[in-house]
């Protein structure tokens, strides 16, 4: 929990008492290693703060699943557009390692907003922080070859190979396994 806090303290000085009533809506959870979080067609009611762990957002199919983000160790993490308009998720999200988060469900953060003075200012950086994720990982699409964002991905999350089986890092930055083999051995 102390790991939230000091992710909001980063941005404003929380007084006791505020960080008290927001800890009392938050709910640790642990999942399992490849457990599904969020199923395509439900409705995500949960803003996760992943205190450890790897999660995985995809989209389920039967030949070719499409993974297309993830989420580390002290990051907020949902099926973010789910949980905004409370409408069926077309995604998944699973837990590729043991993964330790805290969540808050979609009422009890209205009532954070709503009763706090810095509940709308927490709110609106996580979701500023969604936002540019989701900005940074299009612009990567569309800027960079698959070499560049595989380096990139690497460069940024240097461990991320430990954890992460290469067929969906080879989803991710939109190739097939086998052109991230011919990647991977180029620059070897």
């Amino acid at each position: 929990m102390g790991h939230i806090r000091e992710y909001y303290e980063r941005i404003v000085k929380l007084q006791e008492s505020e960080w008290e009533f927001i800890a009392s809506h938050f709910d640790r959870k642990v999942f399992a290693k490849n457990q599904i979080i969020t199923r395509q067609g439900e409705t995500e009611n949960y803003l996760s703060f992943v205190e450890t762990g790897i999660v995985r957002f995809y989209i389920p199919d039967d030949e070719n699943e499409l993974t297309f983000n993830f989420s580390f160790d002290k990051e907020f993490t949902c099926a973010y557009d789910s949980f905004l308009t409370q409408t069926p998720s077309e995604y998944e999200l699973q837990a590729l390692t043991e993964t330790v988060v805290w969540q808050i469900s979609f009422d009890d953060l209205q009532k954070v907003y709503a009763q706090t003075k810095v509940g709308n200012y927490l709110g609106r950086f996580a979701s500023e922080k969604l936002f540019l994720a989701k900005s940074k990982r299009e612009l990567s699409l569309l800027k960079y070859n698959a070499k560049e964002r595989y380096l990139r991905l690497f460069s940024e999350q240097p461990d991320i190979l430990k954890f992460i089986p290469l067929k969906y890092v080879a989803s991710y930055i939109g190739i097939t396994p086998q052109g991230l083999s011919r990647i991977r051995r180029q620059i070897t």
